[in-house]
């Protein structure tokens, strides 16, 4: 029996009573729920803590060819991109409270604004989180070119850059991403453990470089706190937006929570909030150790602790950093998987991506976005793809802020075991902010979202739109009729 009322319309709705009528159909396989409150709050600190403070923090600071330095203003920067997120944050609360489903935002819309808007959303964190975990194995890469150095080790340009910055392969970036993959190919429940015990050594080594560094600022580097002016820390926030989300790739877990309804909520709240004390304790202190024009781009801490003579904390850094900096990549990898799989299992890609090995794991769609992320990771400079992710998560929010708004309008009777607070006034601030600061990227980035957008339209009505489980003439009911 078709599920949507609309059998022939792109704007049918997911109806949020049958959700587990939906996951019945189609051939796919079920994933194993084995993640508590405190993994799931891991993988949400995970995917936000990482990149953002030992690659971006220093790239944003710094300036880059395109980009004046914001100097010691970089706070401002991660708190105008914290205060967006904060706001879509409550926003993916609500709806995780509501649909503890596999796909995240992809999820939200389908349910709330219809297939097409669900669709575009799916599509477009297919290739966002592909890029994240690219963009995270290129800061990864730099950090271990750091900690070689510090014993004298310089690897050459042509396997640790990408051509534009005058490389071949960055082969370290394309190695990561393979591993990571495999991390995750062997389950939810090794996946989870690894992360709580990974996060519990970011925090740590976070607090570290915060209680040691303290005692080396000289606040002579916060002068002048804003060189350049207020429009390059705007695009800056644009930029270290990629460092303040994390939750909504988290939330796509949901259907493998022990309690998703009860526990998504609070794991992303309580995730957020944690990171962005870090973020700012953080960024106080890598400013306050060198001026910022000194900065590594790269890798932040490092450089400035061997600036003020602690070359072996440096290279202790360097090394954790890695292992702080996997868990982020192992949480979007998560994230592309359960939204690739969830949209196979509705029928809008071939459900062969949909299939899981006897773990519960979708081996299939872990590999191919590995190995995608590899590929891009080993050919594309670091700020290119970080602007390209964001693009494509603000989008989601926008998207996921309107969609609450909506459905608390059109189905105010439906339960939900969180509802944000100031409704519709903080789903709107999130809009307005995100809306804001994807203005703030450049036009290439533009184009290559747009054309990405473009191909999903081709693929949506080439494929997903007739073989879609709403749809009553879709092959996948031929043997139910």
């Amino acid at each position: 029996m078709p599920l949507s009322r609309e059998p022939g319309s792109i704007w049918r709705r997911m109806p949020v009573e049958r959700i587990e009528d939906v996951e019945e159909q189609g051939g796919a396989g079920r994933l194993t729920k084995s993640l508590g409150l405190w993994q799931l709050t891991a993988i949400g600190v995970g995917g936000i803590i990482g990149v953002g403070i030992f690659s971006l923090a220093g790239l944003v600071a710094h300036g880059d060819a395109d980009n004046p330095g914001v100097g010691p203003a970089v706070l401002v920067s991660f708190l105008i991109a914290g205060l967006a997120s904060a706001a879509a944050a409550l926003s993916y609360a609500e709806f995780a409270g509501m649909v503890p489903r596999a796909g995240s935002a992809y999820t939200y819309g389908y349910v709330a604004l219809g297939e097409i808007v669900g669709w575009f959303i799916g599509w477009d964190l297919l290739l966002e989180y592909i890029a994240i975990v690219a963009v995270v194995a290129i800061g990864i890469s730099g950090y271990l070119e750091a900690f070689l150095a510090g014993f004298g080790v310089h690897l050459p340009d042509a396997v640790t850059a990408s051509a534009e910055e005058g490389g071949v392969v960055n082969v370290p970036a394309v190695l990561v991403c393979l591993l990571v993959t495999f991390i995750l190919s062997r389950g939810t429940r090794t996946f989870g453990r690894f992360e709580l015990v990974a996060v519990a050594i970011k925090i740590l080594l976070i607090l570290f470089i915060v209680g040691l560094g303290i005692f080396y600022v000289d606040t002579g580097n916060y002068s002048p706190f804003m060189p350049n002016g207020f429009g390059p820390v705007l695009t800056g926030a644009a930029t270290v937006f990629f460092a303040v989300f994390g939750y909504d790739a988290m939330s796509t877990a949901a259907e493998e929570a022990e309690d998703g309804r009860r526990h998504m909520p609070k794991a992303i709240i309580l995730s957020l909030v944690i990171a962005m004390l870090l973020y700012v304790a953080a960024t106080l202190v890598l400013t306050g150790l060198q001026d910022y024009e000194d900065i590594d781009p790269t890798a932040g801490f490092a450089s400035a602790f061997q600036n003020v003579g602690l070359p072996v904390v440096a290279s202790i850094i360097s090394v954790f950093a890695v292992l702080s900096i996997l868990t982020v990549m192992l949480t979007f990898l998560l994230g592309v998987t359960r939204v690739w799989f969830s949209m196979s299992r509705d029928g809008l890609l071939p459900t062969w991506f949909a299939g899981v090995d006897r773990h519960g794991t979708p081996q299939r769609v872990t590999w191919i976005a590995g190995v995608a992320a590899a590929l891009l990771a080993g050919v594309f400079p670091i700020r290119a793809v970080a602007d390209l992710t964001n693009i494509g998560i603000l989008s989601a929010f926008v998207v996921v802020c309107v969609a609450v708004i909506l459905f608390r309008r059109t189905r105010p009777d439906a339960p939900r075991s969180f509802r944000l607070p100031l409704m519709p006034v903080v789903p709107a601030l999130g809009v307005v902010a995100s809306l804001f600061l994807i203005l703030q990227l450049h036009w290439e980035t533009w184009l290559r979202f747009g054309v990405w957008l473009v191909i999903g339209l081709v693929v949506y009505f080439a494929y997903g739109r007739g073989h879609s489980l709403l749809n009553p003439d879709s092959p996948h009911h031929a043997g139910r009729r």
